[in-house]
């Protein structure tokens, strides 16, 4: 699927004609060979674009510029929490801008392109959109993280700690992610002027590599913070199931020594242990006997605990 963009009044707004920016949408081969032909990009890059495994790179062709930049997937309910990258291909030219992306996506939405003055302010617009919606996103991994946390501390569940490493293995590919655009980002810096870049793009550009350094030391805060968090909610589960275990010993206790005194000589021979002829009353000593019994081991094995 092609759409197609023009910059008009400050603003980008779909068109038909006159193109200055195209967005390929996960284009089949007849797409793929008319880039070929027309715009000189070879396959393997087209192929990159679409690739979620590809790392971020920026390559200078002779009359555009190829970046391959890593962004976040838009999330669902049928990621159960795991937050995936993907890869989108930006392609320069003096007087048009080629998009390729794997998904249908608002790419122009945000209060950042209300003001758009040329081709290199909407190249750099994307850029710092995507880098944005990486902060958005971690932004949304720590709150669900302080989510399953609560009910972790309430629930032996298993599920809880999946949802938890599933979030944890989402930071490694965000960390890894972001960690790669940075460096994509440093090398266009370093030739921007060559590609005609104004010091208002300059400036705008050093904005961009300040916001994705943020989002990289915070990527790496909340994975550091997950991975140390996980050993110790998983020592307190051991710890609230060891406790599970230990009143579950007590009352065992507590009732296999009435039942200990009960074994001796059989119910039907109570008259005998308790020394009472009467078979009613005798019966009803004995189980008041067992009942004070129990409570009282209960409550000296539960004051033996608590000094351990």
């Amino acid at each position: 699927m092609i759409k197609k963009y023009c910059i008009e009044s400050g603003k980008i707004k779909e068109t038909t004609h006159n193109e200055q920016i195209a967005v390929f949408i996960n284009p089949d081969e007849n797409e793929k060979e008319f880039i070929l032909t027309n715009l000189g990009i070879d396959l393997h890059t087209i192929n990159s674009a679409l690739d979620p495994e590809e790392p971020a790179r920026i390559d200078f062709e002779n009359n555009h510029t190829e970046l391959i930049f890593k962004r976040p997937k838009n999330y669902s309910s049928k990621d159960h929490f795991m937050f995936k990258v993907s890869s989108m291909g930006l392609f320069f030219f003096q007087d048009k801008i080629l998009i390729i992306m794997s998904e249908d996506i608002n790419l122009f939405s945000g209060k950042q392109f209300n003001n758009v003055m040329d081709l290199r302010d909407v190249f750099l617009k994307i850029i710092y959109n995507s880098i944005y919606h990486f902060i958005e996103h971690l932004k949304v991994i720590n709150m669900i993280a302080d989510e399953i946390e609560t009910k972790i501390n309430k629930s032996m569940e298993n599920k809880y700690l999946l949802h938890m490493f599933t979030l944890e293995k989402s930071l490694v590919y965000y960390v890894s992610a972001i960690s790669s655009n940075s460096f994509t980002l440093e090398k266009l810096k370093n030739q921007a002027v060559k590609m005609g870049f104004q010091d208002n793009h300059l400036e705008f550009l050093e904005d961009i590599l300040i916001e994705n350094n943020q989002a990289k030391e915070q990527a790496n805060v909340y994975s550091q913070v997950f991975a140390g968090l996980m050993d110790a909610r998983a020592s307190i589960i051991n710890n609230n199931m060891n406790i599970w275990l230990k009143n579950l010993t007590i009352i065992t206790i507590s009732i296999a020594i009435p039942n200990f005194f009960a074994s001796l000589g059989g119910m039907s021979e109570v008259t005998t242990i308790t020394g009472i002829e009467n078979q009613r009353i005798a019966h009803l000593f004995f189980f008041l006997f067992s009942v004070t019994l129990g409570i009282l081991t209960f409550f000296i094995f539960r004051k033996f605990e608590k000094k351990l």
